[in-house]
């Protein structure tokens, strides 16, 4: 039997057949769809969508990267066990799409791209905002997106679609491959009629694997556990994936190990939990760093170890060895590690059952773990009620409202230092920053994603000015899909992050102010008259404007029993100084010019010389 529809309508339906299934719980993958219709899609994707609305969930967007950023947050919520749909029209609309497209490659989330293409018949040569290429015909603006999606089709004929459908829910169903899926869909095969095999719709389930250790693997990743006088574990981010923080709790606590978090694994045990070390690496806390320093033995648990973590190659000391549980082999060998290739709940449980009663020191460290909760207090300290509000002011007050309910969305700027160094994370999901592609742009629509994720929940988006000014257009949605985001923003007057970091490396913070330029190029005055708090309003947000600290925590309260939009507005303290937390505790390597006439670049110059002396290759 065969069912006669359009390409696009085809399409819809066999989405909304799709499952996964993990540990018995079953859930529809593609839960809904984002779009923003133009002539690329409108007659197609949009016509499908409105056939049968019953078939699939819409969100309207303000913007494409948006849109892509919105469906991460909500992958990331869902442990990637659903995701959503972005379309496109072809042209701008499709190359829009780039920017969200690496952020969820980068970070392994699934989400599935959407975006219209040029006429596949080519009945006129070019059509409106095609891109010719003189010697490649089949070429568009949508191969853009190949570098950044784990897997790429183009359908140009309507019994293409079923390979090219199978294999895209495929990768984004694969816990190791899943990333962004791009399936490019030429205008008019969308709107393209066919005779369809029943068998198409029909419900799939697609189970997510947990693949066990090898047995050599593992008792090699044993005796090394065994043989180690210092061992420390770094937790990543793939162990939220597997839902393994329970697994990674037991082996902890009954071998005493110390664990440290990245960006990405912040969270996996309690701040207060007896063997959470804070974090590692160039944003982390004192207490890891020192930790992973004097370290034999390192214990990598779903981590890609990136330059932030690995403090540019400086923080392990020589000799230090690896043994890496990850689901994916490329990250498990990396550091010439010994590997552990598995799923991280199935590795960990494994090792534990492995060691048996073996067991660690926990003293050697606990009085540091005091030391820098101690630092931590000091930062969030208010010595007066009545004054402004630093950065780690807000966060500190804001600390005091939250509870294991709480999410907060960050990405860019000098707050995911700050979250990572102070934050004290509740839940395993507190804390959602997205460091991997470290996007500004990110946390509003990903914080709607969050919310549609987890409605019952309060989600808060944290970020600067230099950040709301990149991509505030979501705020439209959530006013349209009556989504209580609660939205902070922290005006500094400049991209106050970038200027420490410039001013670091010998660049005078130039090009960072949001003041007045000057007949030399510089910057003068008073910062600029920008409010973005109005500009929120405008929008269609409730905003409050808290002026002292005292304001703040009413403020704050307020927001978050709202049920509606709320923005925090708050000008922060001292602009030209970006927060009042410890500074950071290991090196980042961000190269300074070698040769300069300015006595800052110079100094800087020796500064980066004396540090790139400390990198090692582990192998």
């Amino acid at each position: 039997m065969t069912i006669r529809l359009t390409v696009a309508q085809a399409l819809i339906r066999f989405l909304a057949a799709q499952h996964t299934e993990r540990d018995g719980v079953r859930q529809r993958l593609i839960t809904a769809t984002w779009g923003i219709f133009g002539h690329g899609n409108v007659a197609g994707i949009g016509q499908a969508l409105v056939e049968d609305p019953r078939l699939m969930p819409f969100h309207q967007g303000r913007n494409e990267q948006a849109m892509v950023h919105a469906a991460v947050g909500y992958a990331r919520q869902s442990n990637r066990l659903s995701a959503h749909a972005v379309t496109t029209s072809i042209g701008p609309g499709a190359t829009n799409l780039v920017t969200g497209a690496a952020l969820a490659t980068v970070n392994h989330l699934p989400v599935l791209l959407l975006p219209g293409d040029t006429f596949a018949g080519r009945p006129a040569d070019p059509v409106l905002q095609q891109l010719e290429v003189p010697y490649a015909g089949d070429v568009s603006v949508n191969d853009c997106l190949r570098p950044v999606s784990k897997y790429f089709d183009r359908v140009g004929r309507p019994e293409a679609l079923i390979p090219a459908a199978l294999a895209a829910v495929r990768v984004l169903s694969d816990p190791v491959e899943t990333g962004a899926v791009t399936l490019a869909l030429p205008q008019d095969v969308q709107a393209e009629a066919y005779d369809w095999p029943e068998e198409f719709f029909a419900e799939r389930i697609w189970y997510v694997r947990r693949p066990r250790p090898d047995t050599a693997e593992l008792d090699a990743a044993v005796r090394a556990i065994r043989a180690a006088r210092r061992p420390l574990v770094v937790a990543g981010g793939g162990v939220k994936h597997s839902r393994a923080e329970e697994a990674l709790r037991v082996l902890a606590e009954r071998a005493d190990l110390p664990v440290v978090t990245t960006q990405a694994g912040k969270g996996v045990l309690p701040y207060d939990h007896r063997c959470e070390a804070g974090g590692i690496g160039h944003t982390g806390s004192a207490t890891g760093d020192e930790l992973a320093g004097t370290s034999d033995l390192v214990i990598g648990i779903g981590t890609r170890y990136t330059d932030f973590t690995t403090a540019s190659g400086t923080l392990f000391r020589d000799g230090t060895r690896f043994l890496n549980l990850n689901i994916a082999s490329f990250d498990a060998h990396k550091l010439g590690a010994r590997p552990l290739v598995a799923d991280a709940r199935e590795g960990l449980t494994a090792l534990t059952e492995a060691l048996g009663d073996h067991r660690q020191d926990l003293v050697r460290w606990a009085s540091s773990k005091r030391r820098w909760q101690e630092r931590v207090d000091a930062a969030y300290a208010v010595p007066d009620e009545t004054a402004r509000p630093t950065q780690t002011q807000v966060l500190g007050v804001l600390d005091t409202l939250v509870d294991a309910r709480d999410i907060l969305v960050n990405a860019a700027g000098s707050l995911p230092g700050d979250l990572h160094r102070l934050w004290r994370s509740r839940s395993s999901d507190q804390y959602h920053v997205e460091y991997g592609y470290s996007c500004m742009g990110y946390e509003i629509p990903a914080a709607l994603g969050v919310l549609l994720a987890a409605p019952d929940r309060p989600v808060w988006a944290l970020v600067g000015d230099g950040t709301y000014l990149m991509n505030p257009t979501e705020i439209v949605t959530a006013v349209q899909e009556r989504l209580p985001l609660r939205l902070i923003v922290l005006q500094n007057h400049g991209y106050a992050s970038i200027g420490g970091l410039s001013e670091s490396v010998g660049a005078e913070r130039y090009g960072t102010d949001y003041r007045h330029r000057d007949a030399d190029g510089g910057f003068t005055g008073p910062p600029l008259p920008v409010d973005l708090g109005a500009n929120a309003a405008s929008l269609g947000m409730r905003v409050l404007r808290p002026r002292t600290v005292c304001d703040l925590r009413e403020a704050l309260a307020d927001a978050r029993a709202a049920t509606v939009p709320t923005c925090v507005y708050v000008e922060t303290e001292t602009p030209d100084t970006v927060s009042g937390p410890p500074p950071a505790q290991a090196w980042w390597d961000v190269p300074v010019a070698e040769t300069s006439t300015r006595p800052s670049a110079v100094k800087a110059r020796e500064e980066y010389d004396r540090h790139v002396t400390a990198r090692r290759r582990h192998l």
